[in-house]
C-alpha cells in the first residue's frame, strides 16, 4: 500500500489527538449550556473555557469571542452587523477575499468596491486610500494571510487608513492563526473571522471576535445563547475542541522555521527540475508553511490526480468549491495570465511533515512534467513532416 503525504494543511489541518480527546469528553457530558443545573453549569463551563483559549489565540478578550458554526458563518455575520447595527454604506473587498466574504458582500445590497492587489499580491493600500475617500460609511475587508499564496497583508497600515476615514475594518485571520503571531489590538481590526479546522480542531465550529463595545446584530434570532449575539444551543463537544486546539495552536510558531526550511528546500528543488517554474510571492512576506507554484503547460487538476494517485494530497487553491478546480481569482488579482495560473498547485505544510514528504512530492512533479513536456515536444517534432508535405504541393 502507497504510504500517503499529506500537503493540504491550508484546506483542513489533522485534529490534534488532545482536540479529538476534548470532543469526546464534551460528548459525554449530559446538560444544555444554558441550564441552571450542575449539569447545564459544566457544559458551560467548557464553553467559556474554550472561550478564553481561542480568545488568547489572538491577543483578545473572552467576552469579545462569539462561536459559530465556522468561518463562513462568522464572515456572513460580521457583514451584517456591521450593515445592520454600524450604518456601514457601502463595502470594499480586497480582490484576493476568501469567497466567504466575496459571496456576502455580494449578497449585502450595498455598493461594493474592490480593493486591487499589486502584482506581487500584496494590497494596495494607495488605491485603499482613494476608495475611502469616496462618500459612505464603508466596512473594509482585508484578511491577514491569503489562503492560496501564503502572502502577508498589511492590515495594520489598512486598519490605520479605515479607522482615519470613519470606516471599520474586518480581518480574516483563519490561515494565519497558529502560523504567525496575531494580535487584534495592535492589528486594529474591528472584527477577525477564525476556524478551528484550519489549526486542528474539529469542523464545523468557528468565531468571529468582535471588539469590545462596537455595535452588534444577529445574524441567527432566537434564544440568548452568546449574549444574545448567536442564537441556538451550542456546538459544546466542536467548541471544546476548538478551545484545545486553540490552546495547542499558540506554540505552533516554534515549528514554523521547520517548515520554511521545507517548503524552501521544496522550492529550490522545484526550480532544479523546471527552471521556469513561477513560485507566486516568493519576493514577499508569506506563511511559512504556504508554497503556491506552477509552471506552464500543466493544468492542475490532471496533476492533483496523477499525485493523488501517487498518494499525495495537495490542492489548486481554496478548497471550497465542491471539490472542482477552478482558475484561482487571487492569481487573477495578481495579473497572472491564464495558461501559467491554470498549472497552479498549492502545498501546504503541518506537523508531522518531513523532507521526505515533499521529495517524494518534488519526484512525482518531475515525472509529470517530464511526460507533458516530452508530450508537447513529439507532437511539435511529428508535425513537421506533414508541414513540409503542405508547402511541397
Amino acid at each position: 500500500m502507497t504510504t500517503r503525504a499529506y500537503l493540504d494543511h491550508n484546506a483542513t489541518a489533522p485534529v490534534r489527538p488532545e482536540a479529538a480527546a476534548a470532543v469526546m469528553r464534551a460528548l459525554s457530558l449530559v446538560g444544555n449550556p444554558s441550564s441552571v443545573h450542575g449539569e447545564g453549569r459544566r457544559a458551560h463551563a467548557l464553553i467559556e473555557e474554550a472561550r478564553a483559549d481561542v480568545a488568547r489565540l489572538v491577543g483578545a478578550k473572552p467576552a469579545e469571542v462569539i462561536f459559530t458554526s465556522g468561518g463562513t458563518e462568522a464572515a456572513n455575520l460580521a457583514i451584517h452587523s456591521a450593515v445592520a447595527a454600524l450604518g456601514v454604506e457601502r463595502l470594499i473587498v480586497s480582490a484576493i477575499e476568501h469567497d466567504c466574504i466575496r459571496a456576502s458582500a455580494a449578497a449585502s445590497g450595498l455598493p461594493v468596491d474592490i480593493l486591487p492587489v499589486l502584482s506581487n499580491g500584496v494590497a494596495d493600500l494607495t488605491a485603499l486610500g482613494a476608495l475611502l475617500a469616496k462618500p459612505g460609511k464603508a466596512l473594509v475587508a482585508l484578511m491577514l494571510a491569503n489562503n492560496e499564496t501564503g502572502i502577508i497583508q498589511p492590515v495594520g497600515g489598512a486598519s490605520a487608513l479605515a479607522h482615519e476615514a470613519g470606516a471599520v475594518l474586518l480581518s480574516d485571520t483563519i490561515q494565519a492563526a497558529g502560523r504567525i503571531s496575531i494580535d487584534v489590538k495592535a492589528l486594529g481590526a474591528d472584527m477577525v473571522l477564525l476556524s478551528a479546522h484550519k489549526i486542528g480542531g474539529p469542523q464545523g465550529v468557528g468565531a468571529l471576535v468582535l471588539r469590545e463595545g462596537l455595535a452588534f446584530d444577529p445574524l441567527i434570532r432566537g434564544g440568548g445563547q452568546e449574549k444574545r449575539r448567536r442564537a441556538g444551543t451550542e456546538n459544546v463537544a466542536g467548541i471544546a475542541g476548538f478551545g484545545a486546539a486553540a490552546r495547542l495552536a499558540l506554540g505552533d510558531e516554534a515549528l514554523m522555521p521547520e517548515l520554511a526550511r521545507l517548503r524552501d528546500k521544496l522550492e529550490s528543488a522545484l526550480r532544479a527540475v523546471a527552471p521556469d517554474v513561477v513560485v507566486f510571492g516568493a519576493e514577499v512576506q508569506r506563511l511559512p508553511n504556504t508554497s503556491l507554484f506552477a509552471a506552464s503547460g500543466l493544468v492542475s487538476e490532471t496533476l492533483i490526480v496523477a499525485l493523488d494517485l501517487d498518494g499525495l494530497a495537495v490542492s489548486a487553491g481554496s478548497a471550497c468549491s465542491s471539490g472542482k478546480v477552478a482558475r484561482s481569482h487571487v492569481l487573477a488579482a495578481m495579473g497572472v495570465a491564464d495558461d501559467l495560473a491554470g498549472s497552479a498547485i498549492r502545498v501546504s505544510l503541518g506537523a508531522g511533515n518531513t523532507d521526505a514528504d515533499t521529495e517524494k512530492l518534488v519526484a512525482g512533479w518531475s515525472r509529470f512534467v517530464a511526460r507533458a513536456r516530452d508530450k508537447v515536444q513529439h507532437t511539435k517534432v511529428s508535425a513537421i513532416p506533414s508541414a513540409f508535405a503542405e508547402v511541397e504541393h
